[in-house]
């Protein structure tokens, strides 16, 4: 899977670019998965990481109230993401099954004026090695496909798993802070992409 320390991708060129990369859609291929952008469709799966309890213990925010409140919150981030910015969070299908299993992409936070690195997978998905397939692609995808230059992921300091995740992709450490959500602490690593 991995060649010269970077991900065999299967991606959609931007702006007409062919980089080397198998033209597929809009979408990424790893080993194991398909990211794909999320579409209304895939209410259900969302809902699901964004209301089971152990998948957003860690990430400060309430779970949805309703499936309506999920599809507006799906509508006004992801989707409203790739209209605005031209990417956002990758839906995460398990290729073996077709099941939206999760989350992971780039999300450009307006506020801090910094593109995050984030994922999500469903509980028994869980210590399989899908975070850090999935991130390597995107980190690889942001890169090469969207010319950034430094990507920043916030991880709740008692997420030893997420954090592992990010330091197998070489992010280092760099401070606590509420930045990312006021009054809730998290530990803010990053990583340079241009070189």
């Amino acid at each position: 899977m991995r060649s010269g320390g970077r991900s065999q991708l299967n991606v959609r060129p931007l702006g007409g670019r062919d980089d080397g990369a198998r033209v597929t859609g809009t979408q990424l291929e790893t080993e194991r998965l398909l990211l794909r952008w999320f579409t209304v469709d895939d209410i259900d799966a969302f809902n699901e990481l964004g209301t089971n309890p152990q998948i957003i213990r860690y990430v400060g925010n309430q779970p949805f109230a309703s499936l309506d409140v999920a599809k507006e919150m799906l509508i006004a981030a992801p989707l409203n993401d790739y209209a605005t910015y031209g990417y956002g969070r990758f839906a995460c299908v398990l290729k073996q099954t077709g099941q939206v299993i999760g989350f992971c992409g780039p999300k450009f936070l307006p506020d801090t004026g910094v593109v995050d690195l984030g994922y999500r997978f469903l509980p028994k998905f869980w210590g399989m090695g899908l975070a850090t397939e999935s991130a390597r692609a995107t980190i690889d995808y942001a890169r090469d496909q969207l010319g950034l230059q430094r990507i920043v992921g916030w991880v709740h300091p008692d997420n030893v798993a997420s954090a592992r995740v990010l330091t197998k992709l070489d992010f280092s450490f760099d401070r606590r802070t509420t930045i990312a959500i006021p009054g809730f602490e998290f530990d803010l690593y990053q990583k340079r992409l241009d070189g």
